[in-house]
């Protein structure tokens, strides 16, 4: 079992910055594929951003990339998702979720085995 908690949420003017962090703990020995969904109201929970097991290689959603950048800290088992130049649209529950059984990033959240509660992410315009 793995419990997995976010941190960092909060509210941000347009433009800002914010980091969210995913502490993962329980059994934790063996390094899964990692990733960030968000879910606004009304809508499908949606990729946001994946990383592999070693870290080099990570997927970002087109909305996000070039803005959005998720890295991970394996020696803490702590996944980041550092957020720039936040939109209003990016406003969402942002949940972490780990991978226990796929090789590399994937990008729909049926093959994720464990998630965190969700950490609410509100930009003001």
């Amino acid at each position: 079992q793995v419990q997995l908690v976010e941190s960092g949420g909060g509210l941000v003017q347009a433009g800002g910055s914010l980091r969210l962090s995913c502490a993962a703990s329980g059994q934790t020995s063996t390094s899964y594929v990692m990733g960030w969904f968000r879910q606004a109201p009304g809508k499908d929970r949606e990729f946001v951003a994946g990383i592999s097991k070693s870290g080099y290689i990570r997927s970002h959603a087109e909305p996000v990339r070039g803005r959005f950048t998720i890295s991970r800290d394996n020696a803490k088992n702590t996944v980041f998702l550092q957020m720039n130049s936040l939109k209003p649209e990016d406003t969402a529950v942002y949940y972490c979720a780990a991978d226990s059984k796929s090789l590399g990033v994937t990008q729909t959240p049926l093959t994720y085995d464990y998630w965190g509660q969700g950490t609410q992410v509100t930009v003001s315009s």
